[in-house]
Order: structure tokens, then sequence, then C-alpha cells
């Protein structure tokens, strides 16, 4: 198991995943037909988006079809004997803060026919010092609290919980938990 940094020569295995109506955004599916449109556009664009430390890219859909400023953020690819899946870390320069409506930290998604293999476990563990490295101290992420697996993932990491609260109606409706990850010093 390792973590890559996106390259186009995989990007014909990430390319698959979507096609089969795996997103990389589990509150968007509709993302991975906006991630197919932008491979067909610009492959090396797309791979290059990718990783965005100083926040260049376009602004972030929610899941209302509202948009917000992109903040820093890059995106690693899970994989172990091939695609697994992706993870992103995303954050504001100088704070551990995040704006209401980013949903956390760090974001994953694995694909349907490589879960339970301890592969978001290892992926968020590997992350953290990544995490690290562009200065926070603690990430935060949230999850659906009915999805048990992404909630045992965040909690084998070290993951506390912060408070259950209702989503943000730019997320949907129902109710989240929110978890932080305090970072070694």
């Amino acid at each position: 198991m390792q973590l890559v940094t996106p390259r186009i020569e995989h990007l014909d295995v990430y390319r698959a995943a979507l096609e089969t109506g795996w997103s990389p955004r589990t509150t968007r599916p509709e993302a991975a037909a906006e991630e197919l449109r932008a491979i067909a556009k610009d492959a090396d664009a797309f791979v290059a988006s990718l990783n965005d430390p100083d926040a260049r890219g376009d602004d972030i859909q929610l899941p209302d079809g509202s948009f917000v400023k992109r903040l820093p953020s890059f995106r690693r690819w899970i994989w172990d004997d091939g695609f697994c899946g992706s993870i992103e870390l995303r954050w504001q320069d100088g704070t551990n803060a995040l704006p209401p409506t980013c949903l956390g930290h760090i974001g994953y998604a694995v694909v349907p026919w490589r879960r339970r293999k301890g592969l978001a476990t290892f992926a968020l563990g590997a992350f953290l010092t990544e995490a690290q490295g562009v200065g926070l101290t603690a990430v935060d992420l949230t999850a659906d609290p009915e999805n048990i697996a992404s909630v045992r993932v965040i909690e084998k990491n070290g993951g506390q919980l912060v408070t259950r609260r209702d989503k943000l109606p730019a997320h949907g409706s129902g109710q989240e938990v929110l978890f932080r990850i305090e970072l070694p010093q």
C-alpha cells in the first residue's frame, strides 16, 4: 500500500474508476462526470490541478450547486496493485481553522471493489504526515454518522469525536459527526 502523487501515466486507471460512477467526492457523486470532462478536455492540466497548494484553481462547487473559493489543497491516489482510491488535504495557511463550508481538512474515498481491506485506514494514517508538512497541528474530518466504516477509519487514526451536528444547508440535510486528530509536534 502506498500513496502516489497523481501522474499522467496512472490516469487511465483513474479514469476507468470514474467511468464506473465512483466519485472522489463522497458528497458530490456528479464530480465523477465533471472530472471525466476535465480529463477529456486536457489530461495534463487535470493532473496538474490535483496539486494546488496555492489555491489557483477554479472555485469549488458545493452539493447545493453554490460555489466557494478554493482552498490550498493536494490529492494523492491510494495504490495497492493498482488504483484503489483518493485522499485530499485542504487547509488555510497559518491556521487550523477552516471556513464553515469546508467539511474537513481531509477527505477520502475508496473504490467499492477495494473496500474493507484497510486501505482508507492506511491512507489517512500516512496522510497525517502530509498535514504536518503544511503546518497543521490538528485536522478535522466529518462523516455521516451512519457511515460506520468511515467513523472507524478516523477513530483508528486517533480521531476524537468533537460534536454531532446538523449539516449546513449547502451540504444537504441530515447530521454529520466532526472528529479531530491532534498531530504530534
